[in-house]
């Protein structure tokens, strides 16, 4: 496996929506790609569809995500998104069930099998500890955990909630990512998170509206970074 594609905690999402566009979102990229080479953090950039191909070419460090995906083969499905055009434009994952694009269990169980079967990595959104038990079950790379009343409020999980997700995941499948979010507005939010025991954490507005996006995403990275190190320093404290 090439290990550039291998994705490692701790790690950032980054999804700007349609918060922006064109050279707003290969300017983002580039600022993610920097931050994710100085921290040595690895970023998902879930990117607009569109944009793939520009972003994937632009930057080096970054993993470069699609917002979603219909699990259908080549052939009729007009305006629906296919797995293989994701793949031939530069996208390593896809990113499924947000509180936005939500699917059903079947869908999500049969598109997850198309990720799978071409290549593509999967970030599945989950609005509970019992709905990330639900879908650990179909073994996606990662599962995000947040509240969907949460998202875009400015209001963040406790440390027991992170806890709860993460063991409500590792009990079904110990070898799925943990990453959690909703609410995540600046780098003490983001610094939380990873000290609570997450492997990641993410956001979308509060990078996309920033008067200096590309402090921000630092700002974040950095966090990251020292709440990770800081969380397994304690751990190895209490051993």
């Amino acid at each position: 496996m090439d290990d550039s594609k291998t994705i490692k905690a701790p790690f950032f999402e980054i999804g700007p929506k349609s918060y922006l566009y064109g050279q707003d979102i290969r300017d983002l990229a580039l600022y993610a790609d920097e931050a994710a080479e100085k921290y040595d953090v690895d970023i998902i950039f879930t990117t607009p569809i569109v944009e793939i191909a520009n972003v994937k070419r632009l930057t080096n460090r970054i993993h470069v995500f699609a917002p979603h995906m219909d699990p259908l083969y080549p052939g009729r499905g007009l305006a629906d998104i296919l797995p293989e055009s994701l793949v031939a434009a530069g996208a390593e994952g896809v990113m499924l069930n947000h509180a936005e694009k939500p699917l059903s269990f079947e869908v999500l169980k049969e598109t997850i099998r198309r990720a799978k079967e071409v290549g593509l990595k999967t970030i599945v959104c989950a609005d509970s500890s019992a709905q990330a038990a639900e879908i650990a079950q179909l073994a996606p790379d990662i599962i995000v955990a947040e509240p969907t009343e949460l998202i875009g409020t400015g209001v963040t999980v406790g440390p027991q909630y992170v806890q709860a997700a993460v063991s409500a995941v590792h009990d079904v499948n110990p070898n799925i990512k943990v990453l959690v979010a909703a609410g995540i507005s600046n780098g003490q939010d983001v610094y939380n998170m990873m000290v609570y025991g997450s492997d990641a954490t993410g956001t979308s507005s509060a990078v996309c509206k920033a008067a200096d996006r590309k402090a921000m995403v630092d700002e974040m990275i950095a966090a990251v970074r020292r709440g990770w190190d800081d969380y397994h320093r304690q751990q190895e404290v209490q051993k």
